[in-house]
């Protein structure tokens, strides 16, 4: 698996500042997210079930305190579909309406024939 940040697409286009990622079918990748549980901040994925899979959530605190829950979120997904697949995150606070953050994920799945394509 191999990831790419940077932009992708023109200012105008809603993925611009999306990180593009790379993996195979059947293969395992991991996402790591900051998330300041003490405001209240959760990291909520949008993506296909038909193509992705989440095997794993997990949160490691790293700021040590007794009033302070901050720390990385990891998810970790299978690659089940071979195609371009798109992951969009959204930084939920309990009390709004609207997301606090917004990161997209394009991730391109190659089968292990080298198609990007099923058939």
């Amino acid at each position: 698996m191999t990831a790419q940040s940077g932009m992708i697409g023109t200012s105008g286009e809603p993925d611009r500042d999306a990180k593009a990622i790379s993996t195979t079918t059947g293969a395992s990748f991991q996402i790591h997210l900051w998330e300041d549980r003490t405001r209240g901040e959760l990291w909520i994925p949008e993506y296909d079930p038909a193509s992705l899979v989440l095997v794993n959530d997990d949160f490691l605190r790293i700021v040590s305190s007794n009033a302070v829950d901050s720390g990385r979120r990891t998810f970790e997904f299978r690659a089940v579909a071979p195609g371009a697949h798109r992951l969009v995150f959204e930084k939920r606070m309990g009390w709004k309406f609207t997301a606090e953050d917004r990161r997209v994920f394009l991730v391109g799945v190659i089968d292990g024939a080298g198609r990007m394509e099923g058939r």
